[in-house]
């Protein structure tokens, strides 16, 4: 008679699996992107301080504008990129409308420094174009659906936050008062529902 084949194992990585909890792996991997994002925040901070220090040589005489304006324009830049990646490293997503921000600011900048003057007609129409996009992508974004499937993360997030200010001694949300989370809870399901 024939020998019954040995059963495969119904999981070829299972020893990965046992190895590298998948959970374990990601929040690995989340420390290392937050590392990646706090060295892009320090090089960011001391580029910016090496820019100040640059704007205040160009204040000195003799006073060119065109240099002075742009300076101070690129400074706002950066800092509304800090601000940016201080925001990712908070609430762990990307803010639209600061990064909306950081590109009118841009354009503005481009703008002011070339002068209006100056500039082809086609290019002020070009930046007149994507400067109106922006602003609309501003208005519209506040009345774009929630990102996941019924879940809005900006609402959970600024939900949690107030939960966490509600009780300041806990630490994490394991600890929160039942009753000052369900009327937060409450409070925040009457506003949407107002608001629609």
């Amino acid at each position: 008679m024939q020998e019954p084949l040995e059963k495969p194992s119904t999981n070829r990585y299972a020893w990965l699996n046992t190895c590298l909890n998948r959970n374990s792996l990601v929040r690995c991997l989340e420390a290392i992107q937050d590392l990646l994002v706090i060295s892009l925040c320090i090089g960011l901070f001391s580029f910016m301080t090496i820019q100040l220090r640059a704007m205040f040589y160009s204040l000195l005489p003799p006073l060119n504008f065109q240099v002075v304006t742009s300076d101070i324009l690129f400074l706002l830049i950066l800092v509304e990129l800090f601000r940016l990646l201080i925001i990712y490293l908070q609430e762990q997503r990307i803010s639209i409308g600061v990064a909306v921000e950081v590109s009118i600011v841009s354009v503005l900048r481009e703008v002011i420094v070339r002068g209006v003057l100056e500039a082809h007609w086609t290019q002020i129409l070009a930046s007149c174009a994507f400067l109106l996009v922006m602003a609309v992508l501003l208005v519209v974004r506040v009345w774009l659906p929630p990102t996941f499937n019924g879940i809005d993360p900006e609402r959970r997030i600024s939900i949690r936050n107030k939960i966490l200010a509600a009780d300041p001694s806990s630490e994490s949300n394991e600890h929160i008062d039942s009753q000052a989370m369900a009327s937060i809870l409450a409070e925040a399901n009457n506003r949407v529902r107002s608001e629609h």
